[in-house]
């Protein structure tokens, strides 16, 4: 997780901090609690089912690959979920906010969400993740950019951040422990 820590997670957060110091429009960016009301229902319906979906789509892919990384016990699994806690917003902040929402301000938001959800997909295959695995990822890219996109009120990373999280959580760590511990690995 160190290297990751270096190669993705810092600079992602330069990049994002860089250009919300630059411009004078800051808004599409994401960086506000938005309508807190409209985040926190969103995050609380979204939040089990994109951790029950991605789980049912790790399950099926391990039954196809055959193979499947778990962790070794329920700690290693908390370990890796906090690690998940750092990723997620900071994955939302660049993607969403500074790709779909920030070129959405220069481009329009259909042209912003196309790039910024389609460069999220695409990003993961960098991780050496398999085809499937990475198409997979608009199961979670997708419906996230239309909430950034559409939920009512200013921008907001507050409910889409929440959501990646348990997606992550639900498709790589405690998932994938949690079906193996089901007895569905």
């Amino acid at each position: 997780m160190r290297p990751d820590l270096l190669v993705r997670i810092l600079p992602f957060v330069a990049a994002y901090i860089g250009v919300y110091l630059l411009v004078a429009r800051r808004a599409p960016l994401g960086f506000s609690a938005g309508r807190l009301e409209v985040q926190l229902l969103f995050a609380g319906v979204a939040t089990p089912l994109l951790f029950m979906a991605a789980a049912v789509a790790q399950l099926w892919l391990t039954r196809r690959r055959g193979v499947l990384n778990v962790p070794a016990n329920g700690r290693d699994a908390w370990f890796q979920a906090g690690f998940y806690v750092v990723n997620g917003p900071v994955e939302e902040a660049f993607f969403r906010g500074l790709l779909q929402g920030g070129l959405g301000a220069l481009w329009g938001a259909p042209l912003g969400f196309v790039i910024g959800t389609l460069t999220y997909v695409l990003y993961h295959r960098l991780g050496r993740w398999a085809w499937p695995d990475t198409f997979a990822t608009a199961l979670v890219g997708v419906p996230l950019g239309l909430a950034f996109w559409f939920l009512p009120g200013p921008a907001s990373l507050l409910g889409v951040s929440l959501a990646h999280i348990a997606a992550t959580c639900g498709f790589l760590g405690p998932g994938p422990y949690l079906l193996k511990k089901l007895g569905l690995l």
